[in-house]
Formats: C-alpha cells, sequence, structure tokens
C-alpha cells in the first residue's frame, strides 16, 4: 500500500471524507449520534439561544462525533489485528466506547444547563 502522508490537500480531504462515509455507513452507533446532533442543531435554530450557547453545543457535537469516529476506528483495527475473541481486545473496545459514552454524558449535561438557563 503507498504512503498516503505528504500528499495535497484535496487528496487527503478526500481520505478524510471516505472515512466518515465508512462510518455513516458501517456503524449504527455514530448514525445515531448524527440523528442527534442534527435534532441539537434544529432545537438551537428554534430556540435561539445567546452565540455563546451555539458555540459550546457544537463543540460537544463534535467532541462526540470525534470519540465515535475513534472509537470506530479502533474497533476496526482491533478485528483486523485480532478477529477471534479476546480478552484484551475486549477491554480495549469498551475503553474506547466508555470515551464516546463520556462525551455523550457531557454533552448531555451542557444541554441540560442550556435548557435552564432558556427557562430562566
Amino acid at each position: 500500500m503507498k504512503n498516503k502522508k505528504n500528499k495535497p490537500f484535496k487528496l487527503r480531504l478526500g481520505f478524510a471524507l471516505s472515512g466518515f462515509i465508512i462510518a455513516i455507513r458501517q456503524e449504527n452507533s455514530f448514525r445515531f449520534q448524527m440523528i442527534a446532533a442534527i435534532s441539537a442543531l434544529v432545537f438551537l435554530a428554534v430556540m435561539q439561544p445567546e452565540p455563546i450557547w451555539w458555540a459550546i453545543i457544537v463543540i460537544m457535537i463534535t467532541a462526540v462525533l470525534t470519540a465515535e469516529l475513534f472509537n470506530t476506528a479502533l474497533e476496526e483495527l482491533c478485528d483486523y489485528v485480532q478477529p477471534e475473541h479476546h480478552d484484551a481486545i475486549g477491554k480495549i473496545k469498551d475503553v474506547a466506547a466508555a470515551a464516546v459514552l463520556m462525551a455523550s454524558a457531557g454533552s448531555l449535561f451542557v444541554a441540560a444547563l442550556m435548557i435552564v438557563d432558556l427557562l430562566l
């Protein structure tokens, strides 16, 4: 396989978009997170909070989707390296999933704070 480093930006962007499409097609969790992200953005558009809330929510959405993409990549790598069940690989996958859970929980906490702020 040819080295993908030091390629033109347009080509590297294509690699990144390809990874995004792979995640959308193959990962139910990523699709769920995308639906949640779009829902959050629609909620922001309807409620029209202060710009700071837009920034915070978009940062949280980005953090969750990024965690999910890293989790997907790590799972793919683990499955390639060790196709059969292995306790160590299971622990690695569980910790990666916990990272997504933490980012999601943080996002829900921020959303709750925003809703409280909007109601006050």
